[in-house]
């Protein structure tokens, strides 16, 4: 899969390499000085999956800008009418989830899951590489799931209150409770992480395996399913997170 994206990972390596090599290797000095310094060639000091990572971020960012300008209340094209269903289908998702006013966390949640759908989807552009195949981008994206829940449970129940539900129902169970509930918190990114990495990273092995033995006939059946499979994907990771939000903001706790 390296070499799909070689071409333009390359190119964006040249153009900006050398403006962040500097950065890089200044953090990892100050960071990681004690492991050593090792050099890092500017032309390979952005990883493939960063550099495709940041032109579906700036796709995103130019082109529904853009989009939005077309949305009319009277006459609403298709592609409209085509959003609002998935918004109103993702507001009642959060509304059997979460509950009455979940709404409001509509934004985060499905900013995230169209993100992680375009970088999923993006795979099956010659020349690109899905930056979801690669293990640290999953885990940055359930890195940001981690920390949005918890900081939606402590704004609401404030931060004493919040932690006395990992001790328990009873008091004389906490000691008990408390580690069980830690490790289960923390198995909570590990599981989006590996979750979604595997998939679309098996998905991508499938797909190279496949076009190697009958190019252009064989993978077109495979492809057709990772169109489905990336949504799915993307759609999962949206659920889990309304359901880590809705343990965290939970009047009970």
């Amino acid at each position: 899969m390296e070499e799909h994206s070689f071409l333009i990972a390359e190119q964006a390596n040249r153009l900006v390499g050398p403006l962040v090599a500097p950065l890089k290797h200044a953090f990892c000095s100050a960071v990681c000085g004690w492991f050593g310094k090792t050099y890092v060639p500017a032309e390979k000091v952005i990883p493939d999956h960063v550099v495709f990572a940041v032109i579906i971020f700036l796709f995103c960012c130019v082109f529904f800008p853009l989009m939005r300008r077309s949305f009319s209340m009277e006459r609403p094209g298709k592609v409209q009418q085509i959003l609002e269903l998935i918004v109103e289908f993702l507001n009642s998702q959060l509304e059997e989830i979460i509950g009455h006013g979940a709404k409001k966390y509509l934004p985060m949640i499905a900013t995230l899951g169209l993100f992680i759908f375009m970088m999923n989807i993006v795979g099956l552009v010659p020349g690109f590489l899905p930056p979801t195949s690669n293990m640290n981008v999953t885990a940055g994206c359930a890195l940001v799931v981690f920390l949005y829940y918890n900081y939606l449970g402590i704004r609401k129940q404030g931060l004493l209150h919040y932690l006395k539900h990992f001790c328990g129902p009873v008091t004389w169970m906490a000691p008990l409770m408390i580690p069980i509930e830690i490790i289960s918190h923390l198995a909570r990114p590990f599981s989006l992480t590996v979750r979604l990495f595997a998939n679309i990273y098996g998905e991508e092995l499938i797909i190279a395996v496949f076009f190697s033995l009958l190019p252009l006939v064989l993978p077109l059946p495979i492809m057709g399913l990772a169109i489905f499979t990336s949504f799915l994907q993307a759609f999962i990771f949206m659920v889990l997170t309304m359901i880590y939000v809705a343990g965290a903001v939970a009047e009970e706790h």
